[in-house]
This record gives structure tokens, C-alpha cells and sequence, in this order.
């Protein structure tokens, strides 16, 4: 029997067209199912799967088909391609549902005539057809590079419209792949989910990390966390004073600085964090009194500073920090971490961090992960700056949604989405 699909803006439209084609005694109904939805613009699109018994019906069918094809307008034919591709993609699925070749042939009997060599040959073929399919899909993609269009393979083409899709830097995008393209076997690139995970690799070695290292005697930590208003610091601190003070191994004694006396919320907010995980809290207006606040908490094996959010481009604010830096006189050195949403483009990254740089940045955090769905603007920075990324914050939750960085991470977020259960 031959399978044959129709489409049309409504079930009966296509039903009509597959009586024009065919001998309609020689066909056999299988399937109805809308295929697009209607939308503002655009027409609803219903697809009909027939069946044809013979080989004369068949021959009907192709001649008929021949002229109804050269009658049709551009539009059409594509949309139709696109709708074969998407039923094929979904015939693929289900035959690659086959069990593994060496149980299925253990289950078999003896003499069974399919043998292990034959079936993972059948496999073989069947990935490759699936990939020549998701190639077909790419080449609707419009979005092209000028400077790599016509150096990008097909079996390219996917992780290049998933990585530019991120909202990774475009300059980037095609050094990386033009630097992959030069250096990655040719066996590799037999399939666009080999080149897949050869470009996953090549990305991961690409981001810089800071490994998270522990205080000791002699070693304390003070870690002063600055960045734009409204991007979570205050509770960034709270994370990381709980998670210094119960999660780790050795529970250390956390002390916090607040900064931020222009808003009131905050000192508050932190104030009662402190409250509830009993930690020493000093609270700092001008800046000579900031070596003062650390030299209280010197009992401590972690300082944490919380500091007034401002607009990168606030001078007078990002000013006040620096006054504070300058006039530190204590002998603890101090980690500079510059706090950034995830979910503004890179561009605007790049201007956050350009203006906080004076301040001279050690890493780099990132919140709200779980608020957007491009993660090279991310990527970009890192690889841009060279600075190394230390957490992530993934949410609101204290002290849950704290991820300590990992380039593993950031790289699956980039090319599969973010995924709340392997943050």
C-alpha cells in the first residue's frame, strides 16, 4: 500500500484534492489532523493521510500530481514541503523506537532471519535520514551570517541558528564557528548531533569559571557584591550567608556590611535576614567608616557587603563604592563581585560592566536565569571579559536558588534551555 497526504484549509478541502488525484475506489482513509492552526494572517491547514491499494491508482495519482504541482504558486509548494518534513520527522520518531539490536535478537528465536548486523544497519539509515530531514528544515531558516553563508555546511546550520538564537554576540558566533569549522575532524561532521556536541565541548572550554574556595585560618573571605538597582544583590547576600553559614561541610561564622542606606527596604530585608540566621551586621553611611564595620566583624570567616544599587551610568554612586575600596586600611583583601541580570541583551551587559570595571572586578553573578530563555548574551560577556563567572541565581528562593557556577551549566542553559532541575 502507498501512503499519500493531502492538505487544505479544512478537512473537506483536503479530501477534495486527494479525490482529484486519485481514484477514489482505490483509496483507503487513515488520518485527519490539523497540521497548522489559524492564526491572525494566516489560514488553518488540515492534512489527510490516504492509502492506495494499487499500482494503477498510484500512476493516477502521480500524473494528476504532476500538473496540480506546476499549477500551484511558490507559497504552496513550500508550505507543503515543510508539512512532508514535519510527517516524516514523525514516521522517523516512532520507527526509531525499535528496541536495542542485541535484545531484540536475544528475544528472538534462533532461527530468526533478522540478524543484530542487519537491524543496527536498519538504525543507521534511519539517523541518517532523520538528520537529512532536520538539514531540509534549516534551509527555511532565513537568518544568515554575511561573513559565513556560504562556508556553512548543512549539517552546520542548526547549532549555528541555536547559538545565534541565544542571543550570544554575532561576532563571536562566527569566530567560534569558523574556528570549528577548521579544526574539527572531518569524520565528525556526519550528522548535525555529532557537530553538536563537538561545538558543546568547544563552548564549555571557553568559559571562564571561578572554582568556589572555602575560608581558612589566616584566609578570610570578604566578598563585596555591586551591580545595577533591582538585579537581586541584597538577596544574592542573603544566599550566600546562608549557604556559607548551614549548607557547606563546616559551618562558618558570616558576618554583612549594608551599604545601601538609600533605600531603607533593603538595610531592613537584610537586617532580618541577619535576625534569623544570628549573623553580626553593620551598616555603613559615609566611607570612612567602612574599615571600622569590617575590623568589628573580624571574628568572622566571611565578610559579606551589600552595596547601594545605581544605573551604570551614576558616577556619584559608583564613586561612593570606590571611595570605600580606596580607603579600606584593614589587611583583608576584598572580592569584587559585579551582579547582572541574565535577562538583558548583551550589549547592555557589555555597557553594565564597562562602567563598573572601576572598581576593578574580580567575577561575575548572574541572576534570574529562570526569567529568560538566551543565555549567549551570557556567554558573550564571559568570553568577551575574560572575567570568571562564580554563581548563578536562579530564582527568589533563600537559599535554594544558588548555583555554583559551571561552564557544564551555562552551556546546556545556552543550547537546551534552562532546565530548574540540574541548576
Amino acid at each position: 500500500m502507498k501512503i499519500l497526504t493531502f492538505t487544505g484549509r479544512t478537512p473537506s478541502d483536503a479530501l477534495k484534492k486527494a479525490r482529484m488525484d486519485v481514484n477514489y475506489d482505490h483509496m483507503i482513509h487513515i488520518d485527519t489532523k490539523e497540521v497548522q492552526k489559524k492564526s491572525l494572517g494566516r489560514e488553518a491547514m488540515y492534512e489527510i493521510v490516504m492509502g492506495i491499494e494499487n499500482q494503477s491508482a498510484h500512476n493516477t495519482y502521480n500524473n494528476a500530481k504532476k500538473i496540480n504541482e506546476d499549477e500551484r504558486p511558490l507559497t504552496q509548494k513550500s508550505a507543503d514541503v515543510l508539512f512532508d518534513i514535519s510527517s516524516a520527522a514523525r514516521q522517523i520518531s516512532k520507527i526509531a523506537e525499535v528496541k536495542d539490536p542485541l535484545y531484540e535478537y536475544q528475544e528472538k528465536p534462533q532461527n530468526s532471519s533478522l540478524e543484530p548486523k542487519e537491524l543496527k544497519a536498519i538504525k543507521l539509515e534511519i539517523s541518517k535520514l532523520g538528520d537529512k530531514v532536520k538539514i531540509i528544515q534549516n534551509m527555511f531558516w532565513e537568518e544568515k551570517s554575511p561573513e559565513l553563508e556560504s562556508a556553512i555546511p548543512s549539517e552546520f546550520a542548526e547549532i549555528y541558528r541555536l547559538a545565534s538564537q541565544s542571543g550570544m554576540n554575532k561576532e563571536h558566533l562566527d569566530s567560534i564557528m569558523r574556528m570549528t569549522l577548521e579544526h574539527m575532524p572531518f569524520k565528525m561532521r556526519e550528522n548535525s548531533s555529532t557537530v553538536k556536541r563537538y561545538f558543546q565541548t568547544l563552548l564549555r572550554k571557553m568559559v571562564p569559571v571561578r572554582r568556589e574556595s572555602k575560608a581558612s585560618v589566616g584566609n578570610k573571605k570578604v566578598i563585596m557584591l555591586v551591580g545595577p538597582t533591582g538585579v537581586g544583590k541584597t538577596t544574592s547576600v542573603a544566599k550566600l550567608a546562608a549557604r556559607y553559614s548551614y549548607l557547606l561541610e563546616k559551618k562558618y561564622k558570616v558576618g554583612l556590611v549594608v551599604l545601601d542606606t538609600y533605600r531603607i527596604g533593603a538595610v531592613e530585608q537584610l537586617m532580618q535576614y541577619a535576625r534569623m540566621m544570628k549573623l553580626g551586621i553593620e551598616i555603613v553611611v559615609d566611607p570612612p567608616e567602612f574599615s571600622s564595620a569590617l575590623d568589628s566583624l573580624r571574628y568572622c570567616d566571611y565578610i559579606l557587603i551589600d552595596t547601594m544599587g545605581s544605573s551604570p551610568y551614576d558616577k556619584g554612586k559608583i564613586k561612593k563604592i570606590y571611595e570605600c575600596l580606596e580607603g579600606n586600611t584593614t589587611s583583608y583583601s576584598i572580592d569584587v563581585v559585579l551582579v547582572m541580570p541574565s535577562s538583558i541583551k548583551y550589549e547592555d551587559l557589555k555597557a553594565t560592566y564597562d562602567n563598573f570595571d572601576s572598581l576593578n572586578v574580580d567575577t561575575l553573578m548572574f541572576t534570574k536565569l529562570d526569567e529568560t530563555r538566551g543565555f549567549g548574551n551570557i556567554f558573550s560577556l564571559a568570553y568577551e571579559t575574560k572575567k570568571p563567572i562564580s554563581y548563578f541565581s536562579v530564582g527568589q528562593e533563600v537559599p535554594e536558588d544558588l548555583v555554583v557556577a559551571s561552564s557544564d551549566f551555562l552551556i546546556e542553559c545556552l543550547l537546551d534551555g534552562f532546565n530548574r532541575s540540574k541548576a
